[in-house]
């Protein structure tokens, strides 16, 4: 199928990218036929040149012929005004308005379009139309507030008064730098678990951090997942970006457990399986759930008995459930229907079920309403033992205390995809072209959300998954942050090769990130590996969102960045969850079990990553020589595959804390010299992912051999910039407050 100017101005209008430019500087030009496939999961058929021509008149038509858009971002440093479109014949006369702030104060006031500027003028329909710059005679604070023309057909839209950049803390902004452990939550170890790590193990590892004298503690997502398919353990493919994993309960921390006899039996019934579960490698997903779930409904059943439950725990139960509102109680019902189903995906539910607004699914929540309550039990119970790990971070010293994560997005059959419909793209799914560690390119299987019925929605749903993500944490880091300014989007029977890229509404969702950081004195961390489109990392600096540095990614030209090359606004760390740890970096192990699962296109590609590995550990042994960091015994011309001693992963870390970026993350897994990655990316069933457990206990991750020689080096990092002031003229502490 050729090319087509009418098919190309609708993928403009769309936000259809025409090109990208892979990571090796190669040019793809999207073909027409996937051009169209694209256009159709974004609701704007283009099966032919007549059907683009007609979509791209709709989508013109659609920001003309109505007075006010549904959303308009203004920054603190600009003059309040809005975009107002009317008939030309209107100008004369008076509009009036009302704005409600959204601390519920009331403004009224009166506007003539003949009075003010004309930004542009168009024809629809035979009639022509004017947009005007409308002047806001109102100071409006920082917030969401609502703007209506009341004699408009009462036309309204959401105007979001946003400061121009995110939360810093006074140390980061003065040029001061941090340092703190990363973890993948469940993978963590004690002797009291029940064969996942918990909350309780998160407060045993604020500990540990302490210890170390650590600021920062930073975690996989904990977003809730499958309960009845509780193998499916991404935390990056996740049932819900609202709520929180169940399975991170610490079910021996419930108050409830001590009023309930029969829960009580049932843990002593089952110690040795707990203790068999404790001793495995790694998780038993599904065991795990089906002894927590087990002893949590006896524990509920003790709480909602008699009559209902009491005193303040009753309240603050019922108070959680109402400052959660709609959002819960939908996901609370999707979770009580998925067991009436278990294992199908809510699209194969009978009919009814499967929109959440059917009257049947209302009728199923009146009959189910314990069960229900249930559900939303198990949120308050994770909300207030996340809370506790966070206050007890805070308690012990560390200054920003947890550091949360945020998936790209949810499964395709998960209760936010039921729940938003709307806003979820059922026909698509994102991922990212190839690279140079996922030859194949990678196809997440995860739906995005539509670009355009986001701003139509006046960005809620994106309020939303922030808000609750920032929830009990110091930082958050966003996943692919370059998802704010576009996605790699595939029609869901197509191969990575075969997407594009589809643009979001970039600074408004910046804007929107901003504003809910500043609220929550939060940090943004955006994860920006692979492709990062020119002029993205800049700006995301403008706005105080700190970039994610890998030691594996950071080169220049042939050799590692040096130190003092790193930026100050930045996360620095040696490896992640998705690529080999330090000792399997070393090792060639994550080489050997991709040649395993037939991850590499040829031989020819496999042998080239051999090579590559050997010159990349050359290189860095040098460059340790270069600062004098390398350990006493080795050579740096003999970089051959091999163990990894403590000393030399120490000095790794050590030269990531000889660097300018504010933080420092240490994952726990090179503490513990663990050889084996968390995930291999394009696997799900060919190796257990999301599963291995530390061989260490995490009490005990401070003294392993490799903590041990750090610490001093974590040390003197914060020492040292304790003492530094010359970057503090570049991040004037002023910035925190957005202005």
């Amino acid at each position: 199928m050729t090319a087509s100017p009418v098919l190309d101005r609708l993928a403009d209008l769309a936000g259809v990218e025409p090109e990208y430019w892979d990571i090796w500087g190669n040019h793809h030009a999207i073909a027409p036929e996937n051009k169209r496939l694209l256009l159709s999961t974004l609701g704007c058929p283009a099966e032919d040149d007549a059907a683009a021509d007609a979509g791209a008149s709709r989508l013109v038509e659609q920001e003309w012929l109505r007075p006010l858009p549904p959303v308009r971002i203004l920054r603190t440093n600009e003059p309040a005004t809005a975009i107002v479109t009317l008939p030309a014949a209107d100008d004369r006369q008076r509009v009036g308005a009302t704005l409600l702030e959204e601390s519920g104060t009331y403004h009224e006031f009166s506007y003539q379009p003949a009075a003010s500027d004309v930004i542009e003028v168009r024809t629809i329909e035979g009639q022509e139309h004017r947009r005007y710059r409308m002047p806001i005679p109102v100071e409006l604070p920082l917030g969401y507030h609502t703007l209506r023309l009341d004699d408009k057909g009462g036309s309204q839209m959401r105007l979001i008064v946003a400061p121009a950049a995110c939360y810093l803390p006074a140390s980061i902004a003065a040029g001061r730098k941090q340092w703190g452990l990363s973890a993948q939550l469940y993978a963590l170890r004690s002797a009291t678990d029940w064969g996942i790590g918990d909350f309780t193990s998160l407060k045993t590892l604020v500990e540990a951090a302490a210890a170390l004298g650590a600021s920062v503690i930073g975690l996989n997502p904990l977003h809730a997942l499958f309960l009845n398919e509780a193998e499916r353990a991404s935390p990056y493919s996740p049932s819900s970006r609202l709520f929180l994993n169940p399975l991170y309960i610490d079910v021996m921390a419930v108050p409830e457990l001590s009023a309930s006899a029969p829960a009580q039996a049932l843990i002593e019934r089952h110690q040795a399986e707990l203790d068999a579960l404790r001793a495995k490698t790694n998780i038993d997903y599904q065991a795990v759930a089906r002894l927590k779930i087990t002893v949590l409904e006896a524990i509920f059943t003790a709480f909602s008995g008699r009559g209902g439950a009491e005193g303040a725990r009753a309240e603050a139960f019922q108070r959680f459930c109402n400052d959660q509102g709609a959002p819960l109680a939908r996901f609370a019902t999707f979770e009580a229907l998925a067991e009436q189903f278990p294992s199908v995906p809510w699209q194969e539910w009978p009919e009814p079920y499967r929109q959440p607004d059917h009257a049947e699914v209302k009728q199923f929540a009146l009959k189910h309403r314990e069960r229900i309550a249930f559900h939303q039990f198990l949120q308050w119970l994770a909300d207030e033992q996340l809370a506790a790990a966070q206050a007890h971070a805070k308690a012990r010293g560390l200054a920003i205390g947890l550091y949360r994560d945020l998936a790209v997005g949810c499964a395709r059959d998960s209760a936010d995809a039921w729940s938003a419909q709307d806003v979820i793209v059922q026909s698509a799914k994102i991922g990212c072209p190839p690279d140079p560690f996922n030859m194949l390119g990678q196809d997440w299987g995860v739906p995005p959300l539509h670009p355009h019925t986001l701003r139509e929605q006046a960005y809620e749903p994106f309020v939303q998954i922030i808000r609750a993500n920032m929830r009990h944490a110091g930082a958050l880091r966003i996943d692919h942050v370059m998802g704010l300014f576009h996605l790699f989007w595939m029609p869901s029977a197509l191969p990575p090769k075969d997407g594009a890229y589809i643009k979001y509404p970039f600074e408004d969702l910046l804007a929107v990130l901003a504003l809910e950081s500043q609220r929550e004195r939060c940090v943004v961390i955006g994860e920006d590996l692979g492709t990062v489109p020119a002029g993205f990392r800049e700006r995301m600096a403008e706005a105080n969102v700190l970039s994610y540095r890998v030691l594996y990614f950071e080169k220049e030209g042939d050799r590692f960045k040096g130190p003092s090359e790193y930026p100050h606004l930045a996360l620095a760390c040696a490896t992640t969850h998705d690529l080999a740890t330090l000792t399997g970096f070393w090792q060639e192990a994550d080489i050997d079990l991709k040649q395993r699962l037939n991850l590499y296109p040829s031989g020819e590609a496999l042998a080239n990553e051999r090579a590559a590995r050997t010159h990349d550990r050359w290189l860095l042994l040098r460059a340790l020589a270069h600062e004098g960091l390398l350990p006493p015994g080795l050579n740096p011309e003999q970089a051959e595959a091999g163990p990894l001693p403590p000393a030399l992963s120490a000095a790794l870390h050590a030269y990531l804390a000889r660097s300018e970026a504010a933080l420092l993350l240490v994952q726990v897994d090179d503490l513990a010299d663990e050889s084996e990655q968390i995930n291999v990316p394009g696997t799900v069933d060919e190796r257990p992912n999301w599963r291995r457990r530390l061989r260490v206990a995490t009490a005990d991750l401070a003294a392993t051999p490799v903590a041990t020689l750090l610490k001093p080096r974590l040390a003197d990092r914060s020492a040292r910039a304790a003492g530094e002031s010359v970057l503090a003229a570049r991040w004037p502490a002023a910035r925190n407050t957005g202005e």
